[in-house]
């Protein structure tokens, strides 16, 4: 079974809501969230709401930051039947984290 690539629609509206998210995590919405969830290096939650709150005592950036290298799905290959899918979570995970340390460069040159 072949898991379809995320569209570049999809990947605009989870790299909003999760760099939005990282700001107030009451903002995460299911998109961001079903993105999160099974991404290296995050907790198994039961649902949205447990991520949620697991986040108001610890930093979502932070843990997004800290995780770029598990999140880079180097293992897959062309040949592979799910590398398009991959390759697309790759995109959109570095997309957040370009995101976030641009935001990050502003504040500080502010």
């Amino acid at each position: 079974m072949t898991i379809e690539a995320l569209t570049e629609k999809q990947k605009s509206l989870i790299v909003s809501n999760v760099v939005k998210a990282c700001g107030d995590i009451s903002k995460l919405n299911g998109t961001g969230y079903s993105f999160l969830y099974v991404a290296s290096g995050f907790i198994a939650h039961y649902n949205l709401g447990g991520f949620k709150a697991h986040y108001e005592d610890y930093n979502l950036q932070r843990d997004i930051v800290e995780n770029v290298r598990m999140n880079q799905w180097d293992n897959f290959r062309e040949s592979d039947s799910n590398y398009s899918y991959y390759m697309s979570r790759k995109d959109v995970y570095n997309r957040i984290v370009r995101k976030l340390e641009a935001e990050y460069l502003n504040l500080m040159n502010t």
